[in-house]
């Protein structure tokens, strides 16, 4: 199973037939031993619309596992058992049982103090892996168990790197550690640990490199800073101070970031609400009646305890306003606003207002909200006045209540309030009193009140909560189980007690189990639900007072799959063109079904919770017909195709140098998109994530034209910025769908961007290739466009490998197609590129006059990043004329211009540019700062072509140092070889020979 399923038979592997029996083996093995019910296989195949026959389909399939298995080497019997199926195996049997059993083996040894025993262990559960888990296997369900091993396969990789640098094998980890760390850059675990072997290895000034490069990752990538871990190892790196790791002490651990509220789940108790009738009171006024009407404190409550000490303070009238102390508690559902209520009432119950504790349930989150009028009859007889005595009107009994209690300290906690209307009539008007008020509306116009916004937990408050319910040696002897269990349940209060409660009363439950059956989202809110606990009446209490409106928007902003929203979302799901589309979202934020994610290129961001989220998907399944829910879609879909249009427009001056498809655009309102578009490309930057998921959502939601459409749109931002990974996947995942539909034209616009993409990495043949089956369809059709950006970059292919008259010809016959298509841009470039030809044929005149031209071309049209290219080669041509300086100068000029937009392939080449030029003015020192400077440009963003192309600069000018010089050949012509580049390789390899 670590890599694809196979089942290994005496004489050699069974064939395992693809699709359902595939599936189901697997589901079995996963949890072989185990119990897998055949509604569970049922869901794992066919997922939301299984056949009429799905449970007979899943018999057949078992009985054939079942002869299959005959013939598998060891013990292994598949049999039924209610309500579905085990398959019974010893655990060295499974490759993925046996991986996981090995591991614990070497944290035991490990503990124990047997460290070399452990790395031998960790070794040998990795050397399992032939690949992805599950290679192949085609079930969505799956891949989550999937992923989780293969997580788990990377934690054994570092834990075995980290035990071996408390060995002291610091210098021989590194060059693995480089490897990891380009292999999976998102992961801190492993930058740090490089940082540490190499700082550890004497190689300080390439440690704190390393960092630079994991900070760039995370901030591309993520949008992120290092965590605090990082940041201290960078710290005590300067400082001179970093320990080294030692198998006896403690490992590092990130500093404890700033402690978050302690909200827990609303106390479910039954007290004392508006609605339950009051003892009959006395027939006369009862002075001595001291009420206590809180409901019962959690015994595992959790809590920040600077925020509780806080709370207490403000109630206990510490600030010295001299008014009346209030506090109000606020969070979205299932945040714990009640516990934390409760629990700092009964703190301060007997000390700080021994006159009682007065509670009420305003049941402001249902249909029918508790009026002050009923409110104040309920605490008016609470404070000992018979019920004959209490007037009718609200303003008698505001009166009466605030009289009654004028001498007195007492506590009033509103529970559940709708609004600040409901709250100012049960104020007292007595600052030795205090009020403590719970809402999901954040109460802002409560005067002078204390306000605590409680949001989830923190992954050591959540897993502290779990612990004190189901007991500490469950969630220590799962631990990776019980982290994941606290991420599925997003850290919210309220789920994560129900999913606790769940399992302490199955304590043969394991915590893996019950994160295997969150997994599936569809029944995420069936899983959360134990006694009268459940997650999804929590929602439901705020969701259905809602407008109607309201309801609607946040069911169709379900559909949105990136981490935070903008604001033109909404107007586009609503098909609503007001200037300020963020007024549709407020009624959200209001209630916390939303939240503002801060402010980003365009105005505020909003993100769901994503349990809220799942509970809005699936009314948004019950709610809206398919056809609305899709044409919502489109038009979300229409809103960033066309904001991503802009930006490329913005950038190039115009539609030029690419291909559109026909699939409808929605325009957000003009002021959002001015203003978001002021810089393209930092907009393009902030929405990369938004964008390539979009390219993937639409393919699915069967948008092909769309999908295509906008992948190649985004190379606007992947060209510049070197995001060469994702600039495949989105072009991957696009041809696919265009492929499926029939769609050729995207087809042939999607290789031909393809073709651009293994252009960059230097991977000439599989560009050609691409290329030519483009032009092949872009002929067929007639479209000048697309002809013109094949042969733009087949002429690209034939100059790099040295064919200029082909070149030339391609360039000629581009030019054409360009005029044809009316891009003026694109022939621009093409002069650009064929200038620096008739520079290499002594053609000074025709190149001059070629770059002329595209000056004028990019100066009338405003692009800023082609007038960049076009002037490298003025700098080139001024330095074939001899006129170094002025050179230098262009170049220079140029370099900053890069820095500037961002541009990090053109830095590399223009460093390269002025060692050259550096080299032909006798300045030799210049020149070497160049290019030592160029090698890291390009190494640093995985450009090892240009990377090695430097290093030949480079080695030409160190002749007399051997040494270095075999040190910067060595991986070149490694790097030629695999590349073909065969004059590259020629000079280095003749170079090397003479070191």
């Amino acid at each position: 199973m670590l890599g694809p399923l196979q089942v290994q038979g005496a004489t050699g592997p069974l064939r395992v037939p693809p699709g359902r029996q595939e599936v189901i083996l697997a589901a079995l093995l996963l949890e072989s031993n185990r119990v897998v019910s055949t509604s569970q296989l049922v869901d794992l195949i066919w997922e939301d619309n299984p056949p009429e026959t799905a449970r007979t389909q899943v018999q057949i399939c078992v009985s054939r596992l079942r002869k299959l298995l005959a013939g598998a080497e060891g013990e292994v019997t598949l049999v039924t058992r209610p309500p579905g199926y085990v398959l019974h195996t010893n655990a060295g049997n499974v490759d993925a049982a046996l991986f996981t059993s090995l591991v614990q083996r070497a944290r035991a040894l490990r503990e124990s103090g047997d460290a070399e025993e452990a790395v031998g262990l960790l070794r040998s559960a990795v050397t399992l892996w032939q690949g992805e888990c599950l290679t192949g296997l085609d079930s969505g369900p799956l891949a989550n168990k999937a992923r989780q091993l293969n997580e788990e396969r990377l934690a054994a990789v570092e834990l075995r790197i980290r035990i071996e640098l408390e060995l002291g094998r610091h210098d021989r980890l590194v060059g693995e550690l480089q490897r990891l760390t380009h292999e999976h850059p998102l992961r801190e675990k492993l930058h740090g640990q490089l940082i540490q072997a190499l700082y550890w290895s004497g190689r300080q000034a390439e440690a704190l490199e390393a960092f630079r490069t994991a900070r760039r990752y995370l901030a591309d990538e993520l949008g992120l800073e290092p965590s605090r871990e990082l940041r201290d190892l960078e710290a005590a790196i300067l400082a001179g101070e970093l320990p080294p790791p030692n198998a006896a002490a403690p490992s590092a651990v990130p500093a404890a970031r700033p402690a978050e509220p302690a909200p827990e789940a609303r106390a479910e108790q039954t007290s004392t609400s508006a609605e339950t009738p009051a003892t009959p009171a006395a027939e006369t006024v009862r002075q001595d009646t001291i009420p206590h009407q809180l409901p019962a404190d959690i015994a595992d409550f959790v809590a920040d305890g600077q925020r509780l000490a806080a709370l207490e303070k403000a109630l206990a009238g510490g600030d010295g306003r001299g008014t009346v102390p209030l506090a109000a508690i606020t969070g979205k559902p299932g945040t714990g606003k009640s516990t934390l209520a409760v629990h700092v009432a009964h703190a301060l119950a007997e000390t700080g207002f021994p006159d009682g504790q007065l509670y009420c349930d305003l049941r402001g989150t249902t249909g029918a909200p508790a009026t002050p009028v009923e409110v104040l009859g309920r605490f008016l007889r609470a404070l000992g006045i018979p019920g004959q005595l209490i007037p009718e009107s609200l303003d008698e009994r505001a009166e009466m209540y605030r009289t009654r209690l004028a001498s007195r300290r007492v506590l009033v906690v509103l529970d559940d309030a709708a609004g600040e209307g409901q709250v100012l009539p049960l104020l007292p008007g007595s600052r030795g009193c205090a009020v403590l008020v719970t809402s999901r509306a954040r109460l802002t116009a409560l005067p002078g009140a204390h306000r605590v916004e409680l949001d989830v937990l923190d992954e050591d408050r959540a897993l502290e909560l779990l612990s004190r319910i189901i007991g500490e040696d469950r969630v220590t002897g799962e631990a990776v189980a019980a982290e994941a269990l606290v991420r599925t349940v997003g850290q919210l209060p309220l789920a994560l007690r129900i999913v606790a409660a769940r399992l302490a009363a199955r304590p043969h439950w394991t915590l893996a189990s019950m994160v295997h059956r969150l997994a599936n989202e569809r029944h995420r809110l069936d899983e959360l639900a134990h006694g009268e606990m459940t997650m999804r009446a929590s929602l439901s209490l705020t969701y259905e007072g809602l407008a109607p409106g309201d309801r609607g928007l946040l069911r169709l902003l379900s559909m949105a799959q990136a981490p935070t929203l903008p604001s033109w979302l909404a107007g586009a799901l609503l098909d609503d063109h007001r200037p300020f589309p963020s007024d549709l979202l407020e009624p959200l934020v209001d209630v916390q079904m939303l939240d503002v994610a801060g402010m980003e290129t365009g105005g505020f961001r909003y993100r769901f919770h994503e349990i809220i989220r799942v509970y809005a998907r699936e009314q948004l399944a019950v709610q809206h017909p398919p056809e609305e829910r899709k044409a919502a879609f489109a038009r979300m879909a229409g809103g960033w195709m066309h904001l991503a249009q802009q930006a490329h427009r913005k950038v190039y001056g115009g539609d030029f140098t690419v291909l559109h498809g026909d699939a409808p655009r929605w325009e957000p309102p003009a002021a959002y998109t001015d203003e978001a578009l002021a810089d393209p490309l930092a907009w393009l930057d902030a929405e990369q994530g938004a964008l390539c998921g979009m390219v993937e959502h639409a393919a699915d939601e069967g948008l092909h034209d769309l999908s295509w459409d906008l992948a190649t749109s985004l190379v606007t931002l992947f060209e510049v910025r070197g995001h060469y990974d994702l600039w495949e996947r989105t072009h991957r995942i696009a041809l696919a769908a265009v492929r499926k539909a029939g769609n050729l034209r995207g087809t042939a616009a999607i290789r031909a961007s393809l073709g651009s993409l293994y252009m960059s990495r230097n991977q000439y043949d599989t560009a050609r290739q691409a290329l030519y089956s483009a032009l092949d369809v872009f002929q067929a059709l007639d479209d000048p466009m697309g002809e013109a950006l094949c042969r733009r970059d087949m002429a690209l292919i034939a100059r790099t490998g040295g064919d200029d008259t082909t070149a030339l010809e391609l360039y000629g016959r581009s030019l054409v197609d360009f005029d044809r298509a009316g891009d003026v841009v694109g022939r621009a470039i093409v002069l650009t590129q064929s200038a620096h030809i008739r520079m290499r044929q002594g053609e000074i005149d025709t190149a001059q006059r070629q770059l002329d031209e595209a000056l004028d071309i990019y100066e009338g049209i405003g692009y800023t990043g082609g007038r960049a290219r076009t002037l490298r080669r003025v700098g080139q041509l001024l330095l074939e004329q001899g006129r170094s300086e002025l050179a230098v100068l262009t170049f220079t000029e140029v370099l900053e211009l890069c820095r500037d937009s961002g541009d990090v392939i053109g830095e590399g080449h223009l460093l390269r540019d002025l060692g050259h030029a550096f080299t032909v003015m006798g300045r030799p020192d210049r020149a070497r700062d160049f290019f030592d400077r160029a090698v890291s440009a390009r190494e640093q963003i995985m450009d090892f072509s240009g990377g090695a192309l430097a290093r030949l600069d480079l080695a030409r000018l160190l002749t007399t140092e051997p040494g270095r010089s075999r040190e910067l050949l060595t991986p070149a012509v490694e790097v030629f070889r695999d590349r073909r580049m065969a004059r590259e390789l020629t000079e280095a390899e003749r170079l090397l020979g003479a070191c």
